[in-house]
């Protein structure tokens, strides 16, 4: 299993993450995204009106790994602050069903290769943990 269970529930409970790509003139952009997990193929889907048209779909054809972040804020007295980042192998796919009304059918897929996750679990460490995903 790529995640573990209290990762997919608090990805399940979340709507908006940020995607960032190495842009094809060579700097780094983040674009806040729409997303779905894939809990059976291990992996997160990114879909969009237009998703085809778009810098980040280019982007990760001429660059395909990504870094992708879901956070926020669970509380603020006491702070704590709560989050995943997943950096992997992305694809760019056409012709797929669309996620959602009003969604292209075109979508980024996310293939997890390191994912670091911060006070979802309270049994990990305060600063959270982190491991490699085995393909």
């Amino acid at each position: 299993m790529t995640f573990t269970k209290l990762e997919l529930e608090y990805l399940a409970a979340q709507l908006l993450g940020r995607l960032a790509t190495l842009a094809p003139d060579g700097y780094p952009q983040n674009s806040p995204v729409g997303f779905f997990v894939d809990a059976e193929r291990g992996t997160i889907d990114i879909g969009g009106m237009a998703m085809g048209t778009s810098r980040k779909f280019a982007s990760v054809r001429q660059h395909p790994k990504v870094s992708f972040v879901v956070d926020d804020i669970a509380s603020v007295q006491p702070w704590r602050v709560r989050g995943i980042e997943i950096r992997g192998d992305a694809e760019a796919l056409t012709d797929q069903e669309p996620p959602r009304p009003g969604f292209s059918r075109e979508l980024i897929r996310i293939h997890p290769r390191r994912i670091r996750s911060w006070g979802i679990d309270p049994d990990a460490p305060p600063y959270g943990s982190s491991r490699t995903v085995q393909r």
